[in-house]
């Protein structure tokens, strides 16, 4: 079934109603006193939804108490301890006891503190059920919404496996539970508590709560308002951290077959209270207050969540200028107009500033031309001077060329007449 807000919090518009209602007392049967029957018969028919996400280290016994919870056996992922990073896997299954449906998803973690650096660990999950608020959240934004066919993956709790140190909690889960303690219900459980002696398991659930409590970390209580489980819850918030054992396997004791591990020097029987800590969970868990865990999940960690993006999308619980509280549509308008007005005035500052570059750029290119104008005059005088100086050498070398012309010539004429004077001697 998907919690809407509307009927969720229907009841609580009721108790802020004003105090001068006139009660009236009816003179016959009418017939609204069946409308909580009606409730229930609409639940049974659309059925529920409960998520859970197991947290813990590889091979602490996430799988096999999810097992022993529901009394069934669950495909899970084979997972190492050599996983890059932490890494969630998600499978779901239609489950129905008696006439009740219950669609149930299991979130494990595999490979969670397995790593070297653990920076990412817990901001993996953050950001999973931040996800999962998300995308109820856009669902509910949407103008036509359909909650009816809506798969609601918001977790409804996790439960934080412990690892039996008997010392003291992790620094890992410490800040794990942490930075999700915001974001989801959480029930810390002590793992194969059947490792841990009874005195010893006494002293390490008080070094939990203290080291929870020291560090500001905020675990699901479970409700005392309810006059009819006062005293049951009560009783079992005082047993948390639960130390629990589970097992699947049916084992002969007396003459009954029970679920319990056998060991060398005895066994442990997972439904029995002195042994463990299983039917105490299984009691706050399934029995009584399932509906308050996913009702917390929706009041609680998702108007959390919607309260701060709603806020990081613009929208508040504000007033006007004349201090008239606005309604969703008209700080829609504001925020538009706010918007819209940074637009105009980035597009101003762009506009601006390619003006200021292509300016820059145009003094540049004209500087650049004027110096390559310059240039050019002072090659093209060059050019010139050089020219000038090449025909003068040009005219010197012609000179040269026709007085060596004359000179030769000159000297022929010599040597001729000579060679004339010589044969005219010769016939003497």
């Amino acid at each position: 079934m998907t919690i809407d807000s509307t009927s969720l919090l229907s009841a609580k518009f009721c108790n802020n109603a004003e105090k001068n209602i006139r009660s009236l007392k009816l003179n016959g049967h009418v017939g609204f006193d069946t409308l909580p029957d009606q409730i229930v018969a609409k639940s049974v028919s659309d059925g529920f939804t409960f998520n859970i996400l197991c947290l813990g280290e590889t091979g602490i016994g996430k799988s096999t108490l999810i097992d022993t919870l529901f009394n069934t056996k669950f495909d899970w992922h084979s997972t190492s301890h050599f996983e890059p990073k932490v890494r969630l896997n998600k499978t779901s299954y239609d489950l129905q006891e008696s006439n009740v449906r219950l669609k149930l998803s299991l979130v494990e973690s595999c490979g969670f503190g397995d790593q070297i650096d653990k920076e990412e660990t817990h901001k993996i999950l953050s950001d999973y059920l931040d996800h999962q608020f998300e995308a109820y959240l856009q669902e509910e934004l949407k103008i036509k919404r359909n909650f009816a066919v809506l798969n609601d993956t918001r977790v409804h709790v996790c439960l934080y496996f412990l690892s039996p140190t008997g010392h003291t909690i992790k620094a890992l889960d410490l800040l794990t539970m942490k930075k999700i303690d915001q974001k989801v219900n959480i029930i810390p459980i002590i793992a194969k508590a059947d490792t841990i002696a009874k005195n010893e398991l006494s002293k390490f659930k008080q070094k939990i709560i203290q080291d929870l409590i020291a560090n500001q970390v905020k675990i699901y209580q479970f409700p005392i308002d309810d006059e009819n489980v006062v005293e049951l819850n009560a009783s079992m918030n005082s047993h948390l951290p639960f130390a629990v054992v589970g097992s699947t396997e049916m084992v002969k004791v007396g003459n009954k077959q029970v679920r319990a591990r056998q060991y060398p020097w005895g066994v442990v029987m997972i439904d029995n209270e002195s042994h463990s800590d299983f039917v105490k969970l299984r009691e706050m868990l399934l029995r009584t207050n399932m509906f308050d865990l996913i009702e917390q999940t929706h009041l609680k960690h998702y108007e959390l969540f919607r309260r701060n993006r709603l806020v990081e999308m613009g929208f508040a619980d504000c007033s006007n200028a004349n201090g008239k509280t606005m309604s969703i549509s008209e700080t829609y308008e504001a925020r538009h107009t706010e918007l819209k007005a940074e637009i105009q005035k980035k597009e101003d500052d762009i506009k601006e500033a390619f003006v200021a570059k292509v300016k820059a750029k145009e003094a540049e290119l004209k500087e650049a031309e004027k110096e390559l104008h310059e240039k050019f005059v002072m090659l093209k005088k060059q050019h010139a001077e050089q020219k000038e100086r090449v025909e003068e050498k040009k005219r010197m070398l012609e000179d040269e060329i026709k007085d060596f012309q004359r000179r030769k010539f000159s000297l022929e004429q010599s040597r001729l007449h000579s060679l004339g004077t010589l044969k005219s001697a010769k016939k003497k």
